[in-house]
């Protein structure tokens, strides 16, 4: 067992309470490109002409033949990974609590985590913006974008675009568990984009251990977190998993 995973084991085995914090490091995995960076979808489409909510008001068909209609194949066709169930198989251990994602994938609930926080909402789901009905993606007819509603109102994904505030209670309840962890694991996230990037700020301040597991050192890394597993996320919750498992036996 390496040194990393020994040491995050052993934060995890004397935890009270632990909270994930995941980002589109823990999803690339299942086929879903990041955000930002290499290969991510804003170097495809400019966030402010396709993400921000008044560009999606302006013009709603644009924006669901663009962004939406490719977001919505490559979501509807992710299956969850390692990451994601090594999560889930930790919360049935009874060694963790609250996921906190910044994504709209939905696969932590698919790969079975029961009390997940999605801090941009989900795009598995639709809200009309004329009568608030919300429909699952699936279940509105996608033959004509933009998708009506019974209505007659265009329906909307349950995800934050730009220039929309994160949901008041998704913020309240990440707070609150960040605040009350003993352990927080931040996987697949550079922790850089606010206000998520100050999740592992207040679990530190409030005496939290912190656990990386990202590829590459993080702006987290010798100032906030105490422990940095390198790798891909599958791989390291397989190894973290495996070897928890081990020592409860």
């Amino acid at each position: 067992m390496r040194e990393e995973i020994a040491k995050a084991v052993e934060y995890l085995l004397s935890s009270r309470r632990t909270v994930a914090l995941t980002g589109a490091g823990i999803s690339v995995e299942s086929g879903i490109p990041p955000f930002r960076g290499p290969g991510s979808l804003w170097e495809k489409f400019d966030p402010m002409e396709y993400a921000h909510i008044n560009a999606f008001l302006k013009d709603p068909e644009k924006i669901w033949k663009t962004l939406i209609a490719e977001m919505r194949d490559v979501l509807m066709n992710a299956a969850p990974n390692a990451g994601h169930f090594g999560l889930a198989r930790l919360e049935k251990l009874g060694l963790m609590g609250t996921v906190i994602t910044q994504n709209i994938d939905g696969l932590h609930q698919k790969a079975g985590s029961t009390d997940v926080i999605e801090f941009h909402g989900n795009f598995a789901w639709l809200s009309c913006l004329e009568c608030g009905i919300r429909k699952e993606i699936g279940q509105v007819n996608a033959a004509d974008l933009p998708p009506r509603c019974d209505c007659g109102g265009i329906f909307r994904p349950d995800c934050v675009f730009f220039g929309e505030l994160i949901p008041p209670e998704a913020l309240d309840r990440s707070q609150q568990a960040s605040a009350q962890c003993d352990v927080m694991l931040v996987v697949g996230t550079s922790a850089t984009v606010q206000p998520a990037a100050y999740m592992p700020v207040i679990a530190r301040q409030r005496g939290a251990a912190i656990i990386e597991i990202n590829p590459e050192p993080t702006p987290l890394t010798g100032t906030t977190s105490q422990v940095l597993v390198q790798g891909k996320a599958g791989e390291v919750m397989n190894e973290l998993v495996s070897a928890v498992e081990s020592l409860k036996k």
